[in-house]
C-alpha cells in the first residue's frame, strides 16, 4: 500500500471525540523530511498536497531558546519567512483537525498574526529575541465534506513559519516525549535550552548563588543530598526531589526554588539559615523568567583535542589572501570592492549606485564623529570639484578633536566602562574619567592598536620617556580596574577576576573565555586550566579599592605625582583631611546619642563625658562639616587614578566548581593553549601582565587584529563580517566574507595596527560610498544584505542623537569632560540606599556620568551601552516613550528652544529661517512642499498662541521639534 494511499483510508476511518487525537502528518516546510517524536515528517519538496511560498530561510548556528531535540530544532532552523507567508494542503478528508504551527525568530521581534482558512487564529504574536521558537496552536477546524483545504497565512513583518504539524480528532493532542538531552542548535552540543546570551547569565550570575548558597546540601558531591534536590545542574532541577521539580521555566511564580529564597512558606525556607540578599533573589527570578537557561550537562567529559580544535576558522593563521577576479572591474576601486563585488556577482547581485555627495558627507562625518556636518561644512564640500574631495574630507574628520569623542565611545562600550563601582552600594569613582579621557585621547592620536592594548593590559610595566607617559600608562591600566564589584563584602573579588578574564576575552580576542571558570568550556577548547592560568596573572596584582558598605574606606588608588610633591604637599593635607573626617564621624556619634536621650527623657554619655544638649551637638557637627568642606574646596591640585599595579606574583589554584572555598590543584600561570599556550617560568618575579600584553598583541596571535578590524568594519556598516564580534568561537557566526576578512586584519597589521589608516581604507571604497536602495530582487537573494548590495541605513545612537540636538540648538560645549560632581567622600551608601546621580551637561553625551546599577536616563531610553558588561552591539529598540519624550521632556523643549533663537539670530525673514532650520538639521535645503507646510505650521501656532514675541518663539520652537522627532533627523543614509 503506498503511502499516499495508506493516508487517505486511515483519514477516512472515524475517530471519537473522547478518543485522543492521532497524527496525521508534520511538514518541514523548508527542507528534508525528518522523524520528531517518533513520526515521519514530510520535507517541503515531498509533502503532497501541499502548496507555500515565502522566501527561504537556513540559519543553523543560531542557538534556540528553548532548547530542543536535534531534528525538531533542524527542522526550525529551516523556515519560510516574509510580510505574508502562505501555507495550503489541498485535497483534505471530511473530519475535526488540530493544527500546530511552529513559529521562530533569527533576528529581531516582531508582530504578526495567523489566519486559519481566512479566520484570525493568533491576533497579535510577539516573536522576541533572536533564537525564541514556539509551538502555537492547536487550532481547531472541521471539514464537512471531503476535498476541503486547510490554509494557514501570517499577517506581519518577516515572520517565520518552519513547520505545520497536523492532527485528527477533536481529542486530546498526546504529549511530546521528555528529552533528556535538548539541543539548541543542529550541531552535536547537548544544551538546555539557552541561547548563548543566556547561558552566559547563566555562568556570570546565576552559577555563583548555587554554588555558595546551595551546594553544600544539594550538589553531587554533597555528604548528604538533603531532600533529594540537586541544583548542580538543569536537568536536575527539572527533575527535582521528593517534593516534585524545583524550577518551572519561565514561570517564577510557579517554581518551589523561588518560593524557597523568597521565605514565603515557613515549612520551606532556603537556605535555612539566613534569607539571600534581595539582589540574589532577583536574579534567580530572572533567570526563571528567561526559561532557566543553562549549558548542557557534560554527558561523560572528555578531554579537549586541541590538535582538531585548530582546524576552526578562528583559530587558523591570518592569511593574506590574493583579491579575486570580478566581472565588473571597472567598478572595483579597491582591494575590498573586489572581495565585496565578488560576493555580489556570486549571488547574482549588483552593487546599489553611489551616495549623493551630500549623504556621504553627512555619512562620513556621522561615522567618524558622531556629530551631523554644519551647513558650512557641507556647502564647502559641495563647491568642491576636486577628484579627491571626499579623502581630503575623510582626512579633515579624522583629525578633528570629536573623532576620539565618537569612537572612543565604541571602545568604552566594549570595555564596559563606568564611572561607579557596581557593588550593591554602587560606590562613586571620582577618577574613573581619567581612563576615559586616556580612551579618547588615544584615538585622537591614532596611538597603534598594539601599544593601546599593552598599555592597559601592563601600563605599569612598561618604559617611559617622562613623567607624563608614566602617568598615561598608569591611568591606562584603568581598563582593569573598572572591572565589576560584587556584593556589599570586600571579599569577593574573584567575581571582578572573574569580570577581567570575561571582559578580555570577548574584546580582544572574542572569546567567552569565562565560561571555562567553573568547568572545561562546552563549546570552545577552553580548559578549566587556562581560566586559572590568566586568573593567577590578575590575582599577582593589586587593584585599586573604590570602597563599599563594608568595608567603606577607598584605597590603593595610584598616585599620579611625583614623591617629592606626595611629601611636601598631598601627605600634609591627607592627613589634615582625616583628623577633619574622624572629628565629623565623632560628632554625629554625639549628635545621635543626644538626639536619642532627648527622645527618651534620660541622661546619656559618650565616651564617658555627659552628652551636650541636641542643639550643641547639631551645632557643633555643622561647625566640624564646614571644616571639612572649607579643606576640600583648597584641596591641592593633585590626580590619584583608579589603577593597577604589580602585586605579590603567584600562581593560582583551580577553584572547583568556581568556589574559592574548594581549591583544587595548582595552575601555573600562562595563556590560552589553543593560541599557543606559553606557561610562565616557575616562581616567576612578575604578575605576568607584561607578558600577557605581548601575547595578545603578537602578530602571530590569530584572533586579535580580526576582532578589532572586524570590529572597525562593524561600526562603519551595521554588522560585522563576524555577525557576532564578541564571539568567534563555536557559538558565534561565521564571517560571511572570510577573506575579506583576513585582508582587513593582514593590513591592519602591516599598517602599524593604526585604526585611522583603516578607516581610509574602508571609507575610499565604493563599497562604503554606496547609496541606499530597495529592491525587491536583491531582498528576495539576500534579504539580511551580508553580500552588502546596498549600503544600511541606520539609526543614530543614543549618543549620536543627544549631541545632534544640542549641536543644531548651537548649545553643545566642545570641551572635553573632567570629573563628576560627586558628593565628597566619606561615602554612606548601602545596598538598601546606593548611590544614584544624574549630573546633566552641555558636553557631548561620552562625558554622561555612566552609573553600572541605573543608566542615565536619557541613554536607556535610545539604548545606550550597558555598562555592567561588554556591549558588542546595541539594541535596538523602537518604542512610544521615545516619541514621548520628544514630544513632552524639558531638555528637547529647552533644546529646540535655543534652536529657535538660534534662527532668529543667524536668518531675517522667514524662508531664510526655514532655509536655515532644515540646513542645520539635514544638511540640506526644504523641499517647496516642505517649505509651505513649515510656513502653514507656524501660522496655525501663531493663530493659536499670542502674537507676541515670546509666543513667536514658541511656534519656531514647535516645528524644531517636529523636525527633532523627524525619521529623517534619527536615521543616517
Amino acid at each position: 500500500m503506498t503511502g499516499i494511499l495508506a493516508m487517505i483510508l486511515f483519514m477516512a476511518s472515524p475517530i471519537r471525540a473522547d478518543e485522543p487525537a492521532v497524527f496525521l502528518r508534520g511538514v518541514n516546510l523548508n527542507g528534508p523530511g525528518v522523524v520528531i517524536d517518533g513520526n515521519r515528517w514530510d520535507g517541503e519538496a515531498e509533502a503532497p498536497g501541499l502548496e507555500v511560498d515565502g522566501f527561504t530561510m537556513d540559519y543553523p548556528a543560531i542557538a534556540l531558546n528553548p532548547g530542543t531535540d536535534r531534528a525538531r530544532a533542524s527542522m526550525i532552523h529551516t523556515s519560510r519567512w516574509g510580510d505574508n507567508v502562505h501555507v495550503t494542503f489541498e485535497d483534505i478528508p471530511r473530519g475535526v483537525y488540530q493544527i500546530f504551527l511552529y513559529v521562530w525568530e533569527e533576528n529581531n521581534a516582531v508582530d504578526f498574526r495567523v489566519t486559519l482558512n481566512g479566520r484570525t487564529v493568533v491576533p497579535r504574536y510577539d516573536t522576541r529575541s533572536a533564537g525564541h521558537w514556539e509551538k502555537l496552536g492547536p487550532f481547531r477546524e472541521e471539514i464537512r465534506e471531503d476535498g476541503g483545504r486547510l490554509a494557514l497565512e501570517s499577517h506581519g513583518k518577516d515572520c517565520n513559519l518552519s513547520g505545520v504539524e497536523i492532527w485528527k480528532g477533536a481529542g486530546p493532542v498526546p504529549e511530546p516525549p521528555d528529552d533528556d538531552a535538548p539541543f539548541d542548535s543542529v550541531g552535536d552540543t547537548p544544551s538546555t535550552a539557552a541561547s548563548a546570551e543566556g547561558v552566559e547569565f547563566y555562568e556570570r550570575h546565576v552559577r555563583p548563588i548555587l554554588i555558595h548558597r546551595c551546594h553544600k546540601c544539594h550538589a553531587g558531591d554533597s555528604e548528604k543530598i538533603k531532600g533529594g534536590l540537586r541544583v548542580d545542574s538543569r536537568g536536575m532541577m527539572l527533575k527535582g526531589g521528593i517534593s516534585g521539580p524545583a524550577v518551572v521555566p519561565g514561570h517564577p511564580q510557579e517554581s518551589p526554588l523561588i518560593a524557597a529564597v523568597k521565605y514565603e512558606d515557613e515549612s520551606l525556607q532556603m537556605p535555612p539559615r539566613a534569607k539571600l540578599p534581595d539582589e540574589e533573589i532577583a536574579t534567580l527570578v530572572d533567570w526563571v523568567k528567561r526559561g532557566a537557561p543553562a549549558p548542557g550537562e557534560a554527558s561523560p567529559a572528555k578531554a579537549i583535542d586541541l590538535e582538531k580544535a585548530r582546524a576552526f576558522w578562528s583559530f587558523q593563521p591570518v592569511k593574506d589572501p590574493p583579491p579575486p577576479s570580478v566581472q565588473n572591474a571597472s567598478w572595483a576601486r579597491t582591494d575590498i570592492d573586489r572581495f565585496v563585488l565578488a560576493g555580489l556577482e556570486s549571488r547574482g547581485l549588483k552593487p546599489a549606485p553611489p551616495a549623493d555627495p551630500r549623504t556621504l558627507l553627512r555619512r562620513a562625518t556621522f561615522d567618524l564623529t558622531g556629530l551631523p556636518p554644519s551647513p558650512e561644512a557641507v556647502q564647502t564640500y559641495l563647491d568642491d570639484t576636486s577628484p579627491d574631495r571626499f579623502a581630503r574630507a575623510v582626512e579633515r574628520l579624522l583629525a578633528s578633536p570629536q573623532y576620539g569623542e565618537r569612537w572612543g565611545r565604541h571602545w568604552l562600550d566594549v570595555v564596559r566602562y563606568a564611572d561607579t563601582a557596581g557593588c550593591n552600594s554602587d560606590y562613586p569613582v571620582p577618577s574613573a574619567y581619567l581612563y576615559r579621557n586616556y580612551v579618547i585621547n588615544s584615538f585622537n592620536a591614532d596611538k597603534p592598536y598594539d601599544g593601546f592594548l599593552r598599555e592597559q593590559v601592563a601600563g605599569d610595566l612598561l618604559p617611559h620617556a617622562s613623567d607624563e607617559q608614566k602617568y598615561e600608562h598608569i591611568t591606562a591600566t584603568g581598563y582593569l580596574a573598572i572591572a565589576r564589584r560584587f556584593g556589599s563584602l570586600a571579599d569577593e573579588f574573584q567575581l571582578t577576576i572573574e569580570d577581567n578574564i570575561d571582559n578580555l576575552g570577548k574584546s580582544v580576542l572574542g572569546l567567552s573565555v569565562s565560561c571555562a571558570r567553573c568547568h572545561d568550556h562546552k563549546f570552545d577548547p577552553i580548559p578549566t586550566k587556562d581560566y586559572y592560568a590568566l586568573y593567577g596573572i590578575f590575582d599577582s596584582s593589586r587593584y585599586t579599592f573604590p570602597g563599599t558598605e563594608i568595608p567603606q574606606e577607598p584605597k590603593d588608588f595610584v598616585p599620579l605625582f611625583s614623591e617629592e610633591f606626595a611629601r611636601k604637599v598631598v601627605e600634609p593635607y591627607e592627613a589634615t583631611r582625616r583628623e577633619l573626617v574622624q572629628k565629623v564621624q565623632y560628632r554625629e556619634q554625639v549628635r545621635n546619642k543626644a538626639r536619642e536621650s532627648e527622645k527618651s527623657g534620660k541622661p546619656g554619655e559618650h565616651d564617658g563625658k555627659p552628652l551636650p544638649p541636641l542643639a550643641d551637638a547639631e551645632r557643633s557637627l555643622n561647625e566640624a562639616r564646614k571644616r571639612l568642606e572649607e579643606h576640600d574646596r583648597n584641596k591641592p591640585d593633585y590626580r590619584l587614578a583608579y589603577a593597577v599595579v604589580e602585586g605579590k606574583p603567584h600562581d593560582a589554584r583551580v577553584q572547583r566548581k568556581g568556589d574559592p572555598r574548594t581549591p583544587g590543584e595548582k595552575v601555573r600561570r600562562g595563556f590560552l593553549q589553543i593560541l599557543g599556550g606559553q606557561s610562565l617560568p616557575k616562581g616567576f618575579p612578575t604578575s605576568g601582565r607584561l607578558e600577557l600584553a605581548g601575547w595578545l598583541t603578537d602578530p602571530k596571535n590569530p584572533l586579535t587584529a580580526r576582532v578589532m578590524a572586524n570590529r572597525i568594519w562593524q561600526y562603519h556598516f551595521g554588522q560585522g563580517i563576524v555577525p557576532t564580534p564578541n564571539d568567534f568561537g563555536a557559538r558565534g557566526l561565521p564571517p560571511t566574507h572570510p577573506e575579506l576578512l583576513d585582508h582587513l586584519a593582514s593590513r591592519f597589521v602591516g599598517d602599524g595596527w593604526s585604526i585611522k589608516a583603516m578607516h581610509r581604507r574602508i571609507m575610499l571604497s565604493n563599497s562604503y560610498q554606496m547609496a541606499v536602495v530597495d529592491s525587491p530582487d536583491a531582498m528576495a537573494k539576500d534579504p539580511r544584505n551580508e553580500s552588502l548590495w546596498t549600503f544600511p541605513r541606520r539609526r543614530l545612537s543614543a549618543e549620536e542623537f543627544r549631541d545632534a540636538l544640542l549641536f543644531t540648538s548651537g548649545r553643545l560645549d566642545p570641551s572635553m569632560g573632567g570629573p563628576h560632581p560627586f558628593p565628597p567622600p566619606p561615602y554612606r551608601f548601602t545596598q538598601h540606599n546606593p548611590f544614584y546621580g544624574v549630573y546633566e551637561t552641555d558636553r557631548r553625551s561620552v562625558y554622561l556620568m555612566q552609573q553600572r546599577i541605573k543608566k542615565h536616563p536619557f541613554l536607556e531610553l535610545f539604548d545606550g551601552a550597558d555598562p555592567n558588561s561588554s556591549t558588542a552591539l546595541r539594541p535596538r529598540n523602537t518604542t512610544p516613550t521615545q516619541a514621548l519624550f520628544l514630544m513632552n521632556d524639558p531638555f528637547v523643549h529647552d533644546q529646540a528652544g535655543h534652536l529657535a533663537d538660534r534662527l532668529f539670530r543667524e536668518a531675517k525673514t522667514e524662508p531664510e529661517r526655514i532655509e536655515r532650520l532644515y540646513r542645520l538639521a539635514f544638511g540640506r535645503s526644504p523641499t517647496d512642499e516642505e517649505g509651505r507646510m513649515g510656513r502653514e505650521f507656524l501660522k496655525d501656532a501663531r493663530s493659536a498662541l499670542s502674537t507676541d514675541d515670546e509666543a513667536n518663539r514658541d511656534a519656531w520652537s514647535g516645528l524644531a521639534r517636529v523636525i527633532y522627532a523627524s525619521n529623517e533627523f534619527s536615521f543616517q543614509d
